[in-house]
């Protein structure tokens, strides 16, 4: 399934995946404020979620004070991501965009955020790097990347052949969500099957999505994060941040002036 397609039709129900969506997005926004903090000093600072989805960490971030902009491959996502701001009351700007093609100048932003392993959709060589250059342009000198992924160097070795199942209780009911995984004989891609019971009327009602991903190791995306003209990059473990996977920082080096006489 393309993955666009993917996401549009998993929007309406992507935070049943959660057992508390408002919990998660509370977390996932403190951790990342705190690795934007510790690079970036003291904000708010103007950072873009350039797969945001349907706000998962946009939200907690502009919550937190940050001047976020939204942008996603999923036009259906992000214009969910607007409505749960606004009935929030915060403030985040949201577009339909291609993390490879961002519609927005150089230099636009302190921070680019690319969480919740997004990039791994992009299954060539030449559109990670395309990512990850549209992702420099943007940043000004001194910017913070923050890239987060599934630890894939160890689910490369165990190929893992499903996720554990998810249980959200809500008024209705419990929705019950679970992935069974693929991989291609190459060892490095997977196909995802997303399935999800939801309850319907005293049975279930069932869904299923499918999406491709590939596993890059950790320092694979490292190195492309290098080649793509950041500073050195560093993994924070999910242990030391509280966020729910590793996370690459990488600033966008600042030129050096010359000395004049």
């Amino acid at each position: 399934m393309d993955t666009r397609v993917f996401y549009d039709e998993l929007a309406a129900r992507y935070d049943l995946m959660y057992a508390d969506w408002d919990a998660s997005i509370d977390k996932q926004g403190r951790a990342l404020d705190t690795l934007l903090t510790k690079s970036l000093g003291p904000g708010p600072h103007k950072v873009l979620d350039n797969a945001c989805g349907i706000g998962t960490q946009a939200l907690g971030l502009a919550r937190l004070g940050h001047r976020v902009t939204g942008t996603d491959l999923s036009p259906v996502a992000t214009a969910r991501a607007a409505r749960e701001a606004a009935a929030r009351g915060l403030s985040l700007s949201v577009a339909a965009a291609d993390m490879r093609a961002l519609p927005f100048p150089a230099a636009s932003f302190d921070a680019v955020v690319c969480a919740d392993n997004a990039l791994p959709h992009l299954l060539r060589a030449e559109d990670v790097r395309a990512a990850l250059a549209e992702t420099r342009r943007v940043l000004r000198p001194g910017g913070l990347l923050l890239l987060s992924t599934r630890p894939y160097g160890a689910l490369r070795r165990t190929r893992p052949a499903s996720e554990a199942p998810r249980v959200r209780t809500g008024p209705d009911g419990r929705t019950v969500t679970f992935q069974l995984w693929h991989w291609h004989e190459d060892g490095e891609r997977y196909d995802v099957e997303l399935f999800q019971l939801l309850p319907s009327g005293g049975t279930w009602a069932a869904s299923a999505s499918t999406t491709t991903y590939w596993a890059l190791a950790e320092e694979e995306t490292a190195q492309y994060v290098r080649q793509s003209g950041f500073g050195e990059p560093v993994w924070h473990s999910a242990e030391d941040t509280g966020f729910h996977q590793p996370v690459l920082g990488a600033r966008r080096p600042v030129p050096r002036t010359r000395s004049t006489e």
